[in-house]
Parts: structure tokens; C-alpha cells; sequence
């Protein structure tokens, strides 16, 4: 990890903790805004991050198969040695 990083995660978390210092100092103040601005916030995020999700599976093209694989079951040693003497030996019970 490099001094830019550091740096960057710092002021990050200097910003957090300011914006939190402001929340309560307007909660405290019965201000309006300081609840309507990060519940704004947060809806428009969500209703974004629901709209991306939308757009992507609208818009995705997904190619099918042109020949689907079937599976087939390998023949048993009773099958292919050809044994029928017994006709409930490929049976299970």
C-alpha cells in the first residue's frame, strides 16, 4: 500500500467523521435538513442503484446453445457383457 493511499483513506475518514459532527449538531438544532438531506441522499442512491440494475437486464444479450448437451448414462458391465440370465440384474431394488 502506497503514502497516496494512506493519505486518501485518511482524509476519507476525516470527512466521515465531520459530516457525522454536522448531522448531530443539526439534530440537535431541530433542523429539517439534517434529516431530509442524507434520507434524500440515500433514495436516490437506492432508486440509482435500482435503475442501473434495471437497464443491465434489459440490455444484456445472452447467446444460447446451438446444440444443448444431453447426458447419457454409461452402460453398466451387466449391460455390456450381454448376461441375461438373470432378467433382475438391471433392476434396483
Amino acid at each position: 500500500m502506497n503514502e497516496a493511499s494512506r493519505t486518501q483513506g485518511w482524509a476519507i475518514c476525516a470527512s466521515a467523521g465531520f459530516l457525522a459532527l454536522l448531522f448531530v449538531v443539526g439534530l440537535l438544532n431541530h433542523s429539517y435538513w439534517a434529516v431530509a438531506l442524507p434520507v434524500a441522499v440515500l433514495t436516490l442512491f437506492v432508486l440509482g442503484l435500482a435503475g442501473w440494475v434495471g437497464y443491465t437486464i434489459a440490455t444484456i444479450q445472452v447467446e444460447a446453445d446451438p446444440a444443448p448437451e444431453t447426458l447419457v448414462a454409461e452402460p453398466t458391465q451387466a449391460e455390456t457383457s450381454g448376461d441375461t440370465s438373470d432378467p433382475s440384474a438391471g433392476e434396483s431394488a
